[in-house]
């Protein structure tokens, strides 16, 4: 027993590890179809095509053409224009504005100024207490009206009085003296043509440039904007203000691609040399330090350093970022008060002042994000504003970062969610990423001030980061809008399929809402209000005589085919064709809220469609030798409730309507004849086109009904309706059927006869007044009741 139990024992166990695989074999083959189902859907078309366009957008990104970063610009234009920066107060404004406005202009005198009263002016303004004197222009040729050059050019002088003005002391000298003296920044400005300037450094060299790295690095030069051409000073000026005290300043702008100022460069390149911009040199002046610091590193600028504490971080290229305020017309002094002596002291004293125009005509007029239009010198101002205050705005390079995530993590949600659960309920969370984007790009550069709080306190964060969340909200949009069309048009793919199927029982409005929406293919309907239209070929037997089976056919498609584009025109659907006539109906399966006036119009159209059709008609029957009976048609519109739906069977059924609104429509129309008219419309239909012109036909109790219905006749449109000869029309005809209701016969015969005169020839309604002409003469012949109501009883339909 134990031998055999032994003998078996590993066979069993043979059998539990020959089991093991199996199992490890299924759960492979579900792991691996787990992965497959997860690939195939992770790599379907849709999603490729996401991930392609996904990279082409960092592609684009990394390229940064020019629609990109002018949306980037404008964004961030549109914030400091909502939100600029504060204008300070008075006592920490650093800089006053020296204005050579048009009031200047026209009492010193047309510019350039001699330079004599330059020089009174600056002695002037060192004398209210100003720390530095700036100027935002260039004295790149002598005084027109130094001494010796007026006794040049005047004529008929003697030589004793051309040699004493010769030995006076020249303008250009005067002012030159006056910038030896003082702390006087001059001008010079960059042009971006090739021109015969001076080469070569700065008179005074006050830049001094520190590489940041150890790393070899392009020479600094490289990275700045650089001028083909320099316009400097005079000589006698430009060696004066190289003064220990003085200095010079490049004092052009370098204006974005669409013209406006955003970025200010600090400093310059001109001939393998470095030259500080004007706002720059001012500050240096003012704190009467040597030189400036540029520090850079191999990527290009990082800053510029004024002393060791006042520091100005600037991009690669050297321009500096200012947070920009609106236009401060309290900076402005007139140049005309400082040299009068009457100019506001405190708006001088202690302040750097910077002598620039705003007058138009100077041309020194510039665009910045929160201006159109502010003259340049105040650009200058604002900079040293803005270095005072330490308002710069900063986007540093973790920015591109941040933007590049924010893409790839919103366009992956696009591309994995808008397959999966759709356009309607993804398009809520693009709007959620959209508006944090958009919400966390504004206050990182708001900045936003919160507190104190309970428990956890206050917090302050002062902002001025410049995030931009438009290029990647747009990509993100690109990309749910690419998913959803592709959506969209594998739904549209099915919705044809499915009315390829069903066109050719059902109406073509329920083939489109079967294509939308397959479960409605079922038993039911609905209520709505609705116009009903019937129309009918009236004599259509006799017509049928004068064509064979297959010429009557032709017939029926030419008056059909024009009648049914006019309803679906103005549109109505066409319920079904019975024969030689036509029913169809208004507001469904598609609301129309003015569905009793299209329907109106459709008819009218119709009936004007007959004339050139029953001529094209005539031609035919000429050619083909036989008799000719134009086609006359009769209208009825009705109005009201009915039942809308699916009508059938289980196994075939169709969008059709029913009610007591539809059989009054299909009686009206068959009482058009009966009263000579081509229109017959219900009271509901009239009293929803008053703009139409209608006349009253009768009260009437059609067969199979009790209640009496009070018709009219739609004889025209708003056009006809205003007609002063209709009114007169309408008033005569009114008046007629009352006293035919009154059973006043012969002053209803009289009524009637003004009426058919009026008619002429515009209104055909004669055979409607040859009706009433006969029921006249049968009811002399057999009275009424004295109580008669005027109700009309038909006998037929």
């Amino acid at each position: 027993m134990d031998a055999r139990a032994s003998d078996t024992a590993p066979p069993a166990a043979g059998s539990q590890r020959t089991g093991e695989p199996g199992t490890l074999t299924r759960l492979g083959r579900r792991v691996w179809g787990g992965a497959k189902r997860f690939l195939k859907a992770a790599f379907n078309f849709d999603r490729v095509l996401g991930y392609a366009l996904l990279a082409a957008l960092f592609v684009v990104y990394a390229w940064n053409p020019y629609p990109v970063e002018f949306l980037r610009l404008k964004t961030f234009d549109m914030y400091q224009r909502v939100k600029p920066r504060p204008i300070p107060p008075p006592e920490k404004k650093p800089v006053t504005i020296i204005d050579l406005d048009e009031a200047s202009l026209s009492e010193i005198g047309q510019w350039p100024w001699p330079r004599n009263t330059i020089a009174q002016l600056v002695q002037n303004l060192f004398q209210m207490g100003a720390v530095v004197v700036a100027f935002d222009m260039v004295f790149a040729e002598p005084d027109r009206m130094n001494p010796k050059d007026i006794a040049k050019a005047l004529a008929g002088i003697d030589d004793e009085t051309r040699d004493k003005l010769a030995k006076l002391k020249g303008n250009d000298e005067v002012f030159a003296e006056v910038i030896k003296k003082t702390r006087v920044v001059l001008g010079q400005v960059g042009y971006w043509e090739q021109l015969n300037t001076q080469k070569g450094p700065p008179v005074k060299k006050s830049v001094a440039e520190r590489k940041l790295t150890k790393n070899p690095a392009p020479p600094l030069q490289l990275h700045l904007p650089n001028f083909p051409s320099l316009v400097r000073n005079i000589p006698v000026l430009e060696q004066a203000a190289a003064n220990p005290n003085g200095g010079h300043g490049i004092f052009s702008l370098e204006p974005e691609i669409d013209g406006i100022i955003r970025r200010v460069p600090l400093l310059f390149a001109y001939d393998g040399h470095v030259f500080p911009a004007l706002s720059i040199e001012m500050l240096r002046v003012a704190f009467q330090r040597q030189t400036t610091l540029a520090n850079y590193n191999e990527l290009g600028m990082v800053s510029v350093g004024v002393t060791p504490q006042f520091i100005i971080p600037t991009d690669a290229r050297g321009r500096t970022w200012p947070y920009f305020s609106r236009s401060d017309k309290a900076k402005y002094v007139p140049a005309k008060d400082v040299l009068a002596g009457t100019a506001k002291s405190e708006l001088i004293k202690g302040k750097l002042t910077i002598l620039g125009t705003s007058a138009v005509g100077l041309l020194d007029i510039r665009a910045v994000p929160t201006e159109p239009i502010i003259p340049g010198v105040e650009v200058h101002a604002q900079l040293i504003e803005v270095a005072a205050n330490q308002a710069y705005l900063f986007r540093p390079a973790y920015m591109d970062g941040a933007e590049l995530m924010l893409i790839l993590v919103g366009g992956l949600l696009m591309i994995v969610l808008v397959p999966w659960v759709g356009a309607k309920w993804t398009v809520l969370l693009f709007l959620a990423i959209a508006s944090g984007a958009g919400a966390t790009s504004w206050f990182l550069f708001a900045g936003i001030d919160i507190g104190p709080l309970p428990l956890v306190g206050g917090f302050k964060f002062d902002g001025r980061l410049l995030f931009d969340a438009g290029f990647a909200i747009i990509s993100i949009l690109f990309l749910y809008t690419v998913l959803t069309y592709m959506s969209y048009a594998r739904e549209e793919t099915q919705r044809r399929q499915t009315r390829d199927a069903f066109s050719k029982y059902l109406s073509p409005d329920m083939v489109a809402r079967v294509a939308a929406n397959p479960g409605e293919l079922k038993l039911g309907g609905e209520q709505r209000d609705m116009t009903l239209l019937f129309l009918d070929v009236r004599g259509f037997t006799t017509i049928s005589e004068q064509f064979t089976p297959v010429g009557l056919t032709g017939l029926i498609n030419k008056l059909l085919t024009p009648l049914t584009d006019k309803i679906l025109e103005h549109l109505g659907t066409v319920d079904k064709y019975m024969g030689d006539a036509i029913m169809s109906f208004w507001n469904a399966p598609l609301d129309d809220p003015k569905h009793a006036r299209h329907a109106c119009t459709a008819a009218m159209e119709m009936m004007k469609l007959m004339e050139p059709l029953n001529v094209k008609l005539e031609a035919e029957a000429i050619a083909d030798g036989r008799k000719h009976v134009p086609l006359k048609i009769g209208i009825g519109v009705n109005s009201g409730p009915a039942v809308v739906g699916n009508m059938g069977s289980e196994q075939r059924f169709d969008y059709s309507c029913l009610g007591d609104t539809v059989n009054t429509a299909s009686r009206l129309e068959g009482q058009s004849k009966a009263y000579g008219v081509n229109i017959v419309i219900g009271p509901v239909t009239r009293s929803s086109v008053p703009e139409f012109a209608t006349l009253e036909l009768d009260r009437l109790q059609v067969k199979g009904k009790t209640q009496a219905l009070q018709i009219f006749t739609l004889l025209g449109d708003e056009t006809m309706r205003q007609d002063p000869g209709f009114a007169k029309l309408e008033q005569t005809h009114d008046e007629m059927i009352k006293v035919y209701r009154a059973q006043k016969w012969d002053e209803a015969k009289q009524k009637m006869a003004i009426c058919r005169k009026l008619c002429l020839p515009f209104y055909d309604m004669g055979g409607f007044y040859d009706l009433y002409e006969e029921r006249i003469e049968e009811y002399k012949v057999n009275p009424l009741a004295a109580d008669w109501n005027g109700v009309y009883v038909a006998t037929s339909k």
